[in-house]
C-alpha cells in the first residue's frame, strides 16, 4: 500500500458555532477556534475537519450554503479564516472544509435565479417537476427531515426537489454547467491552501429523482472521477465521504487506490445498530457482538484496498461516552476504553470536540430548548402519527444532533468559559465538573489519555499498516484484537460493560514478557492463563 500523509494522521472535527465565542455574541467563531489552536498542538492532531463556516441563513447551521466563497457574518470575516490556515499552518495542522454540494440554501443566488423564471439559464441548476394533475407533488419521495421531498414554487408553479429542509433545494448534478461551478469553487479554496474536503453527503449526488433513486445512484462515481480529476485529484488532500449506504464493496469503490475517487469515506453501519429498524426515534440497546462484527468486516475487508475512517461520534450523533459507556459511574473509564478501542484500530481517527474530555448528552427539559431543525421537524412528525410526547423526549435525550452541539466546555466559570454572552442552545448543566481547565490539570484524564493515543500511533506502523485479528470473537461483553506488522504484535483488549470480568486467555496470548501502551486501570505486566478485568477496563500491549 502507497503510504499517505493522512495514515497516520489524527482528525478533530470543530462545530464553530458551539466551539468557543471571541465577541460574546453567544455564536462559536474563527477567532475562538484561533486562540484555541495551542490547545489543540498539545492533544496532538494534525487535521482540524471545520463543520461549514461558509455565508449561510442557517436553517440547517450551516449546511444550507448561500456563497460557497463568503464567510458567514456570525462566525467572522475571510480574513480571519485566512488566519485561522497560516495559524494552523505554524502548528502543522491542516484544515479541512466540510463542503456541501449535494443541495445549496434557496438563498443561492443560482436558487434566487432559478426560481425567478422557468426559462432563466440557471433553472436547470435544480431538479424541477410538474404538479400531478390533482395538484399534488409529482411523486411520494420524503425528505431526509421529515415530510415531502418536494416543494411547490407559486411563482413559476412548479415543484422543486429537496431531501433535507424546503430550504435546501438540491443541485442537478446532470447538468454539467453545476459541474463545472463546483469544481471551480473548489479549486478557489484549494488554491487559498486547505489540506482537503468533507464532503457532506456526497452519495446523494449521482441521483436518479425519477427512478426514486437517491443514495449510490448509478452516476455516482463517474461523477466523483470528474470531480477529482477536475480539482483535488494530484493536489494530495485528504478527502472523506459522507455515504451512510455504503458498505465494504462500496467503500471500495471510493477509497481504493486505482479508482481516483476519494481518501475515505464514513460509513454509518455500527451507528445505525442501535436504531430499531433503521430507525433513530426508536432507540434500541447496543449488540456489542453485532457491533463487533461490523467493525471487523471494515477493518477485514478493507485491510488492503481501500482506507478507513474511525470515528464514535460527530456533529450529527450523541456523545460517544453517552452512547456506548456509561457516562455517570464510569464515565473517565468508559472514555477511555472507548478511545483505545477506537484508535488501535487501522484507518484514519477522527475525534469529535469535547471527546477527549468526555462530555455527555444532554437531557433538556422542554422541547423549546432544542434547536436543531432535524429533531423539531420529527417531533411533529412521530407525534402526529401517535408517538407520545414521552417516547418521543426519550429518544432525543439519546440521539438528537444537539447532544453534540452544546457548546464547548473550557472551565468552571458561567457558560463553561464559551461566552460572556447569551448562549445560542443552552451548556449541559455539568460543565461545571467536566471541562478542559479541570482536564489538563489532572496527569490522569481522559484528555492525556487521547494525547497518549496519538503519541502511539505516530511512533507505532503497526498501529497505521498492521494486520487485524479479533480474539473472543464470540464473547458478547469484550472486544478484543491483535494488530501485527513485521514481527512486531499488538493485543487490545476492551471491556464493553459495567462488570468485572474473567477471560480464559488462549495459549499463545499468555506471556511474561510484555510491555503496556496504555491502559485505564492498572499498568499490565504479564498475561496468564486467567485474565481479570475491571468494569470498562481496557489496555494495549506489546507482546
Amino acid at each position: 500500500m502507497e503510504q499517505k500523509w493522512w495514515h497516520d494522521a489524527v482528525v478533530y472535527q470543530i462545530y464553530p458555532r458551539s466551539f468557543l465565542d471571541s465577541n460574546n455574541d453567544g455564536i462559536g467563531d474563527l477567532n475562538g477556534i484561533i486562540s484555541k489552536l495551542d490547545y489543540l498542538k498539545l492533544l496532538g492532531i494534525n487535521v482540524i475537519w471545520l463543520s461549514p463556516v461558509y455565508q449561510s441563513p442557517m436553517d440547517d447551521n450551516g449546511y444550507d450554503i448561500s456563497d460557497y466563497q463568503a464567510i458567514a457574518e456570525e462566525f467572522g470575516s475571510m480574513e480571519d479564516m485566512k488566519r485561522l490556515m497560516d495559524e494552523a499552518k505554524k502548528r502543522d495542522i491542516k484544515i479541512v472544509m466540510d463542503l456541501v454540494v449535494n443541495h445549496t440554501s434557496d438563498e443561492h443566488r443560482w436558487f434566487e435565479q432559478a426560481r425567478s423564471s422557468k426559462d432563466n439559464p440557471y433553472r436547470d441548476y435544480y431538479i424541477w417537476r410538474d404538479a400531478k394533475p390533482d395538484g399534488s407533488a409529482p411523486d411520494d419521495q420524503q425528505s431526509i427531515f421529515g415530510g415531502s421531498a418536494w416543494q411547490w414554487d407559486e411563482q413559476t408553479e412548479q415543484y422543486y426537489f429537496h431531501l433535507f429542509s424546503k430550504r435546501q433545494p438540491d443541485l442537478n448534478w446532470e447538468n454539467p454547467k453545476v459541474q463545472e461551478e463546483v469544481h471551480q469553487m473548489m479549486n478557489w479554496w484549494i488554491d487559498l491552501g486547505i489540506g482537503g474536503f468533507r464532503l457532506d453527503v456526497i452519495d446523494l449526488i449521482g441521483k436518479e429523482i425519477d427512478k426514486g433513486i437517491t443514495g449510490n445512484g448509478p452516476r455516482l462515481h463517474s461523477l466523483l472521477k470528474q470531480m477529482n480529476q477536475a480539482t483535488f485529484g494530484n493536489k494530495d488532500l485528504l478527502t472523506v465521504g459522507e455515504t451512510w449506504g455504503a458498505t465494504p464493496e462500496i467503500a471500495k469503490l471510493y477509497s481504493a487506490q486505482d479508482r481516483d475517487e476519494l481518501s475515505m469515506v464514513f460509513q454509518f453501519e455500527h451507528i445505525t445498530l442501535t436504531w430499531e429498524n433503521g430507525d433513530k426515534w426508536n432507540p434500541i440497546p447496543l449488540d456489542l457482538r453485532e457491533f463487533k462484527n461490523v467493525l471487523t468486516k471494515w477493518q477485514v475487508e478493507l485491510a488492503d484496498d481501500g482506507w478507513n475512517s474511525l470515528f464514535w461520534n460527530n456533529h450529527d450523533l450523541p456523545r460517544l461516552v453517552s452512547k456506548y459507556g456509561d457516562d455517570k459511574k464510569y464515565r473517565v473509564e468508559s472514555a477511555k476504553m472507548l478511545a483505545t478501542c477506537l484508535h488501535f484500530l487501522k484507518g484514519t481517527p477522527y475525534i469529535y470536540q469535547g471527546e477527549e474530555i468526555g462530555m455527555t448528552n444532554v437531557a433538556f427539559d422542554t422541547l423549546e430548548q432544542y434547536k436543531d431543525i432535524e429533531t423539531h421537524n420529527f417531533y411533529k412528525v412521530k407525534t402526529e402519527a401517535g408517538v407520545t410526547h414521552e417516547h418521543m423526549m426519550g429518544a432525543i435525550h439519546e440521539n438528537s444532533r444537539d447532544n453534540a452541539r452544546t457548546p464547548m466546555h473550557w472551565d468552571n466559570k458561567p457558560n463553561g468559559g464559551f461566552t460572556e454572552g447569551t448562549p445560542w442552545i443552552e451548556l449541559n448543566p455539568n460543565f461545571p465538573e467536566i471541562n478542559v481547565e479541570s482536564a489538563l490539570s489532572d496527569p490522569n484524564s481522559i484528555f492525556f489519555h487521547y494525547q497518549k493515543l496519538i503519541e502511539l500511533r505516530k511512533a507505532h506502523p503497526v498501529i497505521v499498516y498492521g494486520s487485524f485479528t479479533p480474539v473472543f470473537e464470540e464473547h458478547d461483553q469484550v472486544f478484543a484484537y491483535v494488530r501485527e506488522l513485521d514481527g512486531e504484535k499488538l493485543f487490545v483488549v476492551c471491556n464493553f460493560s459495567n462488570d468485572n470480568l474473567t477471560l480464559d486467555m488462549p495459549e499463545q496470548y499468555q506471556t511474561q514478557t510484555l510491555d503496556c501502551l496504555i491502559n485505564n486501570y492498572q499498568t499490565i505486566t504479564e498475561l496468564s492463563a486467567k485474565l481479570e478485568l475491571a468494569p470498562y477496563e481496557s489496555f494495549a500491549v506489546k507482546l
